[in-house]
């Protein structure tokens, strides 16, 4: 049986789900299920929250400006997100997702939507899951690598077979793809790539060179990534048309779409098909991607001595620099004094970081409330959000954390109140502005259409 879990507590009293504020981690299970909630109920509970909307070529879900709690059975390891849905691996190795499913990327054998509750993504008995993409899935598809080191997939792409399988046919279901020993996956568009056997290969739309095989040749079949000999990767990421790989020896190589300056080699235009180095000013900790469309695209880097860089695109302040510059070299983002982040994201064009206490920022561009400060207008410098976050993950116009266990620390704030919305979405009520700029095209149609920004 698919089922959805709601937990609702408060830190003082119960609150009935339209008043969702303050939320602790005790559980209280909708009627879905007698077992589910025995289950649930032996375990620590975790909220994560989630603001923006999901977008796919059916539609987009309406505006969320605050953020809005959604709740699982049990303690969360790991966030991610795509275009569409929100994925929550937990402890346990079981993953839950939600957004929108009309592709099957909820994983749980349905095509509906579900943007307010969380399902169970629907793995073989047995499989317990290790780690998902916590930067970016490809389009209206999930990941997830498994314990023995196999990947999975699901959902449909109809941009590229980034899951390898020779096929674009929908996978409602998490299938197993043809890669062994794999360690980490990152996605977008219609490509991915793995690291397997500790070497990076990728598969899928390679328009712009994002396989970084030294060719603009579209692939089914795992090709290898033209990173330096010997180098040992440690996390990959990806964007719209763009790749990304971190070594262990703190250096950082990106390859792919290059029009807003976001290969940060100090030229814009044109792409490359094979990776290159960053020049930064000291060791990367932490990389993400941004971008879905054409005329947006940057990259986030957090250094080792906790320095925050940024390169790309900038034409919504999504860069940091209080400027709509687009910087083709990376360039250290102003943070108002005291202001320190240990984890970072970056969606669309939104920017995110995390402080040591849980504290969570955002800026750039805000269409449908990507920042989640309660408005629709673009933020030029970083703007308090929540507390009490412990992960972040954004893409294209939607962003989720988890929190950390116990209390949200919600109380107080006027940033902090989100009305819950309808737990379906539909294409009436989409915002129309967001379907407008979601990356619902084809690359190759834009390309064809001269609507390269």
């Amino acid at each position: 049986m698919k089922h959805g879990l709601r937990k609702v507590a408060s830190c003082s009293r119960w609150v009935s789900h339209p008043a969702l504020l303050g939320l602790c981690s005790l559980a209280v299970l909708t009627a879905s299920a007698v077992s589910a909630a025995a289950d649930a109920a032996s375990s620590p509970s975790s909220t994560v929250k989630y603001w923006g909307s999901f977008a796919d070529t059916s539609g987009s879900s309406p505006a969320q400006t605050t953020p809005f709690p959604v709740y699982l059975p049990g303690p969360v390891k790991q966030i991610g997100t795509s275009n569409s849905a929100v994925y929550a691996l937990l402890t346990d190795g079981s993953v839950y997702a939600w957004g929108r499913g009309a592709d099957g990327q909820l994983g749980n054998g349905g095509t509906s939507d579900s943007v307010d509750t969380a399902v169970k993504v629907d793995f073989p008995p047995g499989v317990k899951i290790a780690s998902i993409p916590d930067d970016v899935d490809p389009y209206n598809e999930g990941l997830a690598i498994d314990t023995d080191g196999n990947v999975w997939g699901w959902g449909t792409n109809p941009f590229g077979d980034a899951l390898c399988l020779g096929t674009q046919a929908p996978q409602l279901v998490p299938v197993k793809l043809p890669l062994t020993d794999v360690t980490d996956v990152a996605g977008a568009a219609g490509h991915a790539t793995y690291l397997s056997h500790g070497h990076a290969v990728a598969c899928g739309a390679n328009l712009f060179g994002e396989l970084g095989d030294g060719t603009n040749t579209a692939s089914s079949t795992p090709v290898a990534v033209k990173l330096p000999a010997g180098a040992k990767v440690t996390r990959l990421v990806a964007a719209w048309t763009n790749s990304g790989a971190l070594l262990a020896d703190g250096s950082y190589y990106n390859w792919g779409y290059n029009v807003q300056g976001q290969l940060g080699q100090g030229t814009t235009g044109g792409s490359s098909n094979v990776p290159l180095k960053v020049t930064l000013p000291g060791r990367v900790r932490e990389v993400f991607q941004g971008g879905s469309l054409p005329g947006n695209g940057q990259t986030l880097a957090l250094l080792d001595r906790g320095d925050l860089y940024a390169w790309g695109d900038g034409s919504n302040y999504q860069l940091g620099t209080g400027t709509t510059d687009n910087q083709p070299s990376p360039v250290r983002v102003p943070l108002p004094a005291g202001l320190r982040f240990t984890k970072i994201a970056t969606s669309g064009a939104t920017s995110y970081g995390i402080t040591r206490g849980g504290d969570v920022y955002a800026w750039g561009y805000n269409l449908v409330g990507q920042v989640g400060n309660g408005t629709q207008t673009d933020a030029p410098a970083p703007v308090y959000i929540v507390g009490g976050a412990r992960d972040i993950s954004g893409t294209n116009f939607d962003v989720a954390i988890s929190l950390r266990q116990g209390c949200a620390r919600d109380a107080g704030h006027p940033h902090r109140t989100a009305a819950p919305r309808g737990a379906q979405a539909t294409d009436a009520s989409a915002d129309t502005a967001a379907t407008q700029l979601a990356p619902l095209v084809n690359p190759r149609a834009v390309i064809s259409n001269d609507r390269l920004q």
